[in-house]
């Protein structure tokens, strides 16, 4: 019996000792990701969203763009941003319907301007596109280069009359902050 109770505790110990990850916290060198701290504040989704903007993560930003809009609701500055990653993504239809509410919210912004104006462009719209791109040419005070070039090309092709092969445009997005994106279409 003497030896069943010490079998019985030596099979228990070596159970107890499989469990144990060796050490009170996790090691340098685990595979799996650190746990959350809960107690600290969460980043700013929208921040989130540009900075995978940024990087070229653009359904990872919508992602974040949305998570931020369930936490802020249908703000101006989330609905632009969210119809900014559609006029990336390509989905033209989504990102002009998005844009169009975001300026009903809030129509200050020559951003969002300027990316519906690209929509417009990009949809073959040039007289309307011209004319919003006025409009965020205005509100900037006509110190964004991205505007003005967008502008241009807008005048340009709404006075050119559309026969046989267009040729690729280049279209320069703009977005509050430091960062310009490319939109380049595709032959």
């Amino acid at each position: 019996m003497k030896n069943f109770r010490a079998s019985a505790l030596l099979i228990l110990s070596f159970a107890v000792a499989a469990c144990d990850t060796g050490g009170f916290g996790a090691s340098e060198d685990s595979p799996y990701a650190p746990a959350v701290d809960h107690s600290e504040q969460a980043v700013d989704g929208l921040v989130v969203g540009w900075r995978l903007m940024d990087a070229g993560e653009y359904e990872l930003a919508m992602d974040s763009f949305v998570r931020a809009g369930l936490e802020q609701g249908r703000t101006p500055d989330v609905l632009a941003a969210v119809g900014t990653a559609n006029l990336v993504m390509g989905r033209l239809g989504q990102a002009e319907t998005i844009l169009r509410e975001a300026l009903k919210a809030d129509n200050t912004h020559p951003e969002t301007w300027n990316n519906l104006g690209i929509v417009l462009m990009e949809r073959g719209e040039y007289a309307e596109a011209e004319q919003i791109l006025r409009r965020a040419y205005a509100l900037d005070n006509g110190e964004s280069d991205a505007i003005r070039d967008n502008l241009r090309l807008a005048l340009a092709n709404s006075n050119q009359p559309v026969y046989g092969d267009e040729k690729p445009q280049e279209y320069k997005l703009v977005r509050r902050g430091s960062s310009d994106y490319v939109i380049r279409q595709t032959p």
